[in-house]
């Protein structure tokens, strides 16, 4: 017994001070008014009970649909890259660690095709030191003040397949991805745009890129115009689909109190 309370007190005194955090959500509701890839449908909620039953109680109940990829979301590495991990098999450990903040918001306002640079990398470390191993980093492109206007957020509007065509927003370049993935070796990527490869790509190098190395991405990641460069710890679990592509998260940055 003696041997265990000191893991017990240290989860105690872990857990107490939570009420001297900040919580941020970083991730969007999902309505009929989120956004997907101009392929896809989109979210669609269902009533399938919403009032007083027969026995007196009130109950609610609802069916929903929904493509894995949209909203803010994970891509699993098996998204692009085959026999890698599905988004049930994604390592827990992948998914919370310290945060950080590349701010680029500057240069995607003079150029909404954008792909972030090993230089941008380099640069934010400079300021703050070498982005730490298991980090989640979050590219801010300041694409998010657009959420949820189609036409700002993503170049068009339109829908189908010829629309695909004129997506029009930053994303993070190969050569960038390539140093966060195997030298820095973060956990995950995420960014405030609909895609982690920028609007024109069609060959998907930056998915592809992290994925192979067991990378995953997050996507319309909310309220990074909330979050400092880094001190913050990030934690992002998606809907556990078994043998999914990819699939909504709801993603939460835990911030020192003041």
């Amino acid at each position: 017994m003696t041997t265990r309370w000191p893991l017990l007190m240290l989860l105690v005194v872990s857990a107490t001070p939570a009420h001297a955090e900040r919580l941020i959500d970083l991730s969007y509701a999902y309505d009929a008014d989120t956004i997907y890839w101009p392929t896809e449908s989109g979210f669609v909620l269902e009533k399938e009970h919403d009032g007083v039953t027969p026995k007196g109680y009130y109950y609610a109940s609802n069916r929903f649909s929904s493509p894995e990829h949209g909203g803010t979301h994970i891509d699993a590495p098996v998204h692009f890259a085959e026999h890698h991990p599905t988004v049930d098999a994604i390592p827990l450990e992948r998914l919370m660690g310290p945060g950080v903040v590349i701010d680029v918001e500057s240069a995607c306002a003079r150029d909404r095709d954008y792909e972030v640079r090993v230089d941008d990398v380099t640069a934010w470390e400079k300021q703050h030191g070498t982005i730490p191993a298991g980090a989640i980093v979050f590219i801010r492109t300041g694409f998010g003040r657009f959420w949820p206007d189609r036409t700002r957020y993503m170049g068009t509007a339109e829908r189908g397949q010829d629309a695909v065509a004129k997506l029009h927003f930053p994303g993070l370049g190969a050569d960038a991805a390539r140093v966060l993935a195997s030298e820095r070796k973060v956990g995950a990527v995420g960014i405030d745009t609909p895609s982690i490869d920028h609007g024109p790509s069609t060959t998907f190098t930056t998915h592809v890129t992290l994925f192979e190395r067991d990378v995953p991405a997050l996507e319309n990641v909310a309220n990074l115009d909330r979050l400092p460069p880094n001190g913050f710890r990030a934690i992002a679990l998606p809907m556990k689909i078994r043998g999914g592509s990819g699939g909504p998260v709801r993603i939460i940055a835990v911030l020192p109190g003041s």
